[in-house]
């Protein structure tokens, strides 16, 4: 069994990026930036694949990355995330002990203010608690990726009209095509703070923009789930703008998308 990271980049140099993330397993790494090549580079034993492309968008360049994965398991990642040492043993290891799974998500730590999760058990993932997990999580065996026929959604995430939302679409749309997903209480990266490409505070584009989110996600439950995901981080979203303020803008963008779909 063998783990290959697919990585979406910007503007980075392919030795530095492979120290710097501490890459002990195959990687195919898609670097968004203003020229367009492909190298093939071998590191500690392994394979990493750069492609440089002049697209934007990190759901484009996920994609690219699926098309060229070549690894039994992949693993989703960015260019701000940096391995623990013995990642992909680790990885390996819970889908012996889990066989029936074609997906895995595991714990990669980071900063208080941004954390939306933290995984302290082995358990199934359903469709009503799977908005909480970013991609970097994600580890799912290839077959059952490429059977699925699931791919980012180029309508959200870094680049795109909505800012976030891309891990959570492709996550349920890979459960609702009937694959297993189960969590693991194992961390195996770390995410080094930075300045993000999309998340500019939570203002009214990032409640519009959650709204539309919701109702791809949850359809006429939106408002519902909206309340519920406001109510359980009132602190953090609700400190600048009033809950109910809030709550009207996310209303108004599921409204919005609802009009169109």
């Amino acid at each position: 069994m063998t783990v290959q990271v697919l990585a979406s980049v910007m503007n980075e140099e392919p030795m530095a990026l492979i120290r710097r993330m501490g890459l002990e397993s195959d990687a195919v790494i898609i670097n968004q930036c203003d020229r367009l090549g492909a190298e093939e580079i071998h590191y500690g034993g392994h394979r990493v694949r750069f492609c440089s492309f002049p697209d934007r968008g990190v759901g484009r360049s996920r994609n690219e990355a699926i098309l060229r994965a070549e690894g039994d398991i992949c693993l989703f990642s960015d260019g701000d995330i940096v391995y623990e040492p013995g990642y992909a043993q680790a990885v390996e290891a819970e889908f012996l002990r889990r066989q029936n799974a074609d997906m895995i998500l595991f714990n990669v730590t980071v900063e208080e203010a941004r954390r939306t999760y933290h995984i302290t058990r082995r358990k199934r993932v359903r469709w009503y608690n799977c908005g909480r997990y970013g991609a970097v999580s994600f580890a799912v065996r290839r077959d059952s990726l490429l059977a699925s026929g699931v791919m980012f959604s180029l309508l959200f995430g870094g680049g795109a009209k909505y800012g976030s939302g891309e891990d959570s679409l492709f996550l349920k749309e890979f459960m609702d095509k009937g694959f297993s997903v189960y969590t693991a209480p194992v961390t195996i990266a770390r995410e080094e703070a930075g300045e993000s490409t999309w998340f500019k505070g939570y203002n009214e584009k990032f409640f519009r923009d959650k709204g539309v989110l919701y109702r791809f996600l949850y359809g006429r439950l939106a408002w519902a789930m909206g309340l519920r995901f406001l109510l359980a981080h009132r602190k953090a979203l609700c400190a600048d703008v009033p809950l109910g303020q809030a709550y009207r803008w996310m209303r108004e963008g599921s409204r919005r998308a609802g009009r169109s779909t």
